[in-house]
């Protein structure tokens, strides 16, 4: 499958015009490892090492879908791995929204930054450490995103929401989660939607890291 097959698979399943222009936008292969280059536009997750992936095209537009992203927002994503989501996000936002990404594992930390390095993603900023805690510095945000399955979400995250904000996280066990989508309304944190049927890799913990 090619880029414009994969826009054209992506529009089919009715996603928006934002949602597909930032696919168009983005270079799926700069974020794939070399040699898997001819895989980039395959609507199928990716290996990029250390026990993680590159997420499903689709998987990623329902993320972004379900969050609601608008210009100039500031907006979290959690597990960043190789950059690639950061990536669209930072086209949906725009130059004034602002994009910051956690990756724990460091390999992928470096090799996200060199991908993510042009003028093109100048609003977009990457941080090696545990994603659990979130990132209060630049908090609060407007949106969250998890990129990899939890049991619970962490309290410190939807603490780091703005009123109003919204998150999405996969959650449930090892083999198959759900994406739950909370928005927050000063201290309480509504479930307003959940969607059976997605597999991530889990959520890494310091302990864990190879």
């Amino acid at each position: 499958m090619n880029k414009q097959e994969l826009l054209k698979r992506l529009k089919a399943f009715g996603f928006s015009k934002q949602i597909l222009d930032a696919f168009s936008k983005v270079k799926r292969e700069d974020f794939v490892p070399e040699g898997l280059e001819n895989q980039a536009y395959e609507d199928t997750p990716i290996p990029i090492g250390q026990g993680q992936t590159i997420s499903q095209p689709y998987t990623v537009a329902v993320m972004l879908s379900e969050i609601e992203l608008k210009k100039g927002q500031n907006v979290l994503e959690v597990g960043s791995g190789s950059g690639y989501v950061l990536a669209l996000i930072s086209k949906i936002v725009g130059k004034n929204g602002k994009v910051s990404g956690i990756e724990i594992i460091s390999e992928l930390v470096a090799r996200s930054k060199e991908a993510l390095s042009s003028e093109d993603y100048k609003n977009v900023k990457v941080y090696n450490r545990n994603g659990s805690g979130g990132l209060p510095e630049k908090a609060p945000f407007d949106r969250i995103l998890i990129s990899a399955a939890c049991r619970e979400i962490p309290k410190k995250l939807l603490n780091q929401l703005k009123e109003g904000g919204i998150l999405l996280s996969p959650r449930g066990p090892r083999f198959g989660q759900t994406l739950v989508v909370v928005q927050r309304h000063k201290d309480k944190f509504e479930t307003i939607r959940e969607i059976p049927g997605f597999i991530f890799v889990p959520f890494v913990k310091d302990s864990e890291k190879k």
